[in-house]
Parts: C-alpha cells; structure tokens; sequence
C-alpha cells in the first residue's frame, strides 16, 4: 500500500477560537472558514502537513470511542522545527500572546537542542525545537 498523505484530526471545544488562535501564529488555513462541517483546518510546514480541528459534537461520531480528556492527559505532542534559538523565544511569546499556555519554558533540552513546549486552549500539546548541529 501507498500512503499519500497524512493529516492529523483533533477534537475542539470552540472551533471558531481555534481558528483565531492558530491563525495568530501562522498557520495557514486550508479552506473557508466558518463551514458547515465544524471545522477550522490548517496547512503546517513546507510539507503542507494537515491538521484538522473538529468540534467535538462532529467529531466524536467518527472516533467509535470516548474523546480524550485533555486534563487527565495527553493523547500526542507535535513538534515543529524552528531555524534558530531566537525563533523558539518568538513562537513562546506568539503563543502567549494568541491564549496558548507554555508548559515548557525555552530552554537547552539535551546536547545541540534548545525548545519549548505549549498547549493550545484546548490542551493540545506542541513542541517548538531547534538542533544547533542540524545542516543546513
């Protein structure tokens, strides 16, 4: 089998912020929004790579199961690459500023690697890191 293509899907309380708050930080939306789907989608990185936002009334109909309870723990982290130390500091400050909460302060994770790490409002878990070894 060929995979063509890989996209997250998560589960939101309040779509409509979800979308301002990714919009704040430079995600690019993929589509129109609002929709008639309950859905706020964005394209990440030069892959292009999905993540839909769903509400969880839409959602949860397509999941056979329970939706994970963000407070009682983590159901996946993204990580998102940045160029520089500085560029870690600035993602912290942008998501601070669009209503993100950060659980990880920007610090020197082990060796070459400096990051940070912050939950959207509904809990989502994302990691910013640099590797100072990386080529270029």
């Amino acid at each position: 089998m060929k995979v063509k293509k890989v996209w997250a899907n998560l589960s939101v309380n309040d779509v409509e912020k979800t979308y301002e708050f990714y919009k704040a930080l430079g995600f690019r939306p993929n589509g129109t929004f609002p929709n008639e789907y309950e859905l706020a989608s964005f394209l990440v990185g030069e892959d292009d790579f999905v993540v839909h936002f769903f509400s969880k009334k839409s959602f949860k109909p397509s999941l056979g199961g329970k939706i994970a309870d963000l407070e009682q723990g983590n159901e996946v982290m993204f990580t998102l690459s940045a160029e520089s130390i500085e560029e870690v500091h600035e993602w912290a400050k942008a998501v601070k500023q669009a209503g993100g909460t950060i659980f990880s302060k920007p610090q020197k994770i082990q060796g070459s690697w400096y990051g940070c790490g912050f939950t959207d409002p509904d809990g989502h878990k994302w990691n910013v890191f640099y590797n100072g070894n990386a080529q270029t």
